[in-house]
């Protein structure tokens, strides 16, 4: 490498000697190519060739400018952009005006169902199972109370409630149920005493449409009574509805 560049140098001093045959060369100066100074005397520079100035092209846009086209057709709608978030909630806005008044509704029509009876004879039990039947109506609206077989009959399905009140007799038993249709639901018991006591039963049942609800005498097996007379009243059986299962329109 070393040799490489020994012989490059020697190489460059060699082009830089003028062979001995070439004429010699006048020694110049920087500024011999400048033109002599007018009223000198001197003699322009022959041979010499003053420099060549650049030409650069300039285009004047405005000169070559279009008037303007029609406007293009629109073009597709792009694909829509993420959903951004959610805005502040604005500020609520003015009361609107009061609205006219709607027509009237029908007249609600309420469901009613009560009775009140009682009985001023004594009963005693018979060999089989008997109705208490009663002889005092106090209050049975649309006559939903049955005074011949002493049952009441559902005609507004619902929730009632039931009352019995009885007296027993001295010295004898007193064995009641409050029936609904076929089956026990309340026991109006008193044991023998040589006194005679008031005894009370309530409940409430859920009735369907001409359900039947009653008071039923046990079956004699000992001295099974109830007591009154015709001067007071010892025995009473109420119920009325408490709540409709449908409401009327």
């Amino acid at each position: 490498m070393l040799g490489v560049l020994l012989l490059l140098s020697l190489t460059s001093l060699v082009a830089l000697v003028p062979p001995p045959s070439a004429p010699p060369v006048p020694c110049r100066r920087c500024c011999d190519d400048l033109e002599p100074e007018e009223g000198s005397g001197a003699e322009p520079p022959i041979g010499v060739f003053s420099r060549v100035p650049e030409v650069r092209t300039y285009i004047n846009m405005t000169i070559l400018k279009g008037d303007k086209g029609e406007r293009g057709d629109r073009g597709t709608p792009g694909k829509p952009g993420h959903e951004g978030p959610p805005g502040a909630r604005g500020p609520m806005g003015s009361t609107g005006t009061k609205g006219q008044a709607g027509p009237p509704g029908d007249p609600c029509k309420a469901q009613y169902s009560a009775f009140s009876v009682g009985r001023r004879k004594s009963l005693h039990s018979l060999e089989s199972y008997q109705a208490l039947v009663f002889d005092t109506v106090f209050v049975n609206l649309d006559d939903h109370f049955n005074m011949f077989n002493g049952k009441f009959i559902c005609r507004n399905p619902g929730i009632y409630f039931f009352n019995v009140n009885i007296h027993t007799w001295n010295f004898k038993e007193t064995y009641l149920h409050i029936m609904h249709n076929e089956s026990e639901q309340a026991i109006v018991y008193a044991q023998p005493s040589d006194r005679s006591i008031m005894q009370s039963q309530s409940l409430m049942l859920e009735l369907e449409l001409s359900d039947e609800v009653w008071v039923r005498l046990y079956k004699r097996q000992r001295e099974n009574a109830i007591y009154s007379d015709d001067v007071d009243v010892y025995i009473t059986f109420n119920g009325y509805l408490i709540k409709a299962s449908v409401e009327g329109k």
